[in-house]
């Protein structure tokens, strides 16, 4: 498998990917996240790198707890899943990430797989991994807010739903990829 594939965050979100294009059709939600909680053991067996991750562990436990909470329920009791799925899912992985910032940045755990044992304990190791966990965070805030306006006012759907957040994303995976290079850039004393 690709080498960024596996030593990215990227991974991790895969299961949430599934969960939001899955669960986008009324009633579809529960479906999405047994698709999501599958993928999300099966993507941690395969990748076998080195224990699960926060990011992994939030996966599997949102996601189990969901898919329960959708088989113990009614039909008539679930309705609010599918109003406010894109809420709850986004508002659960924000929480995460700034939660993540009280102890070890879950970009942290990613970014150490291919980074020598020395650049660990390096300040500009540890703050690139703040600043990318907290852009992060802001990216599922907002997703989450945009998620609860889209079915506070349905007509914004595509916009709210879809365009602006995949915009965002997109834009959050490129700095992802291209800030730690900098920092790096900027670090190397000049000859």
């Amino acid at each position: 498998m690709d080498e960024w594939f596996e030593h990215s965050p990227f991974v991790g979100f895969v299961p949430w990917i599934i969960y939001w294009v899955v669960a986008e059709g009324p009633s579809t939600w529960m479906f999405g996240a047994l698709c999501a909680v599958l993928s999300a053991i099966i993507l941690g067996i395969s990748m076998g790198r080195g224990g699960p991750r926060l990011l992994e562990i939030v996966t599997i436990v949102f996601f189990v707890v969901v898919t329960a909470v959708g088989i113990m329920l009614g039909a008539k009791d679930r309705d609010w899943m599918d109003t406010y799925a894109t809420t709850l899912s986004s508002g659960v992985l924000a929480v995460m990430a700034l939660g993540s910032m009280a102890f070890t940045p879950f970009t942290e755990q990613y970014a150490k797989v291919d980074r020598p044992l020395q650049d660990w304990e390096k300040a500009a190791f540890r703050q690139t991994n703040r600043v990318l966990t907290l852009m992060w965070a802001l990216v599922f805030a907002l997703t989450s807010v945009l998620g609860y306006y889209a079915a506070r006012v349905p007509q914004t759907v595509d916009w709210t739903n879809w365009v602006i957040p995949v915009v965002v994303i997109v834009g959050a995976v490129g700095m992802t990829q291209t800030y730690p290079t900098r920092v790096r850039e900027r670090a190397r004393p000049t000859a």
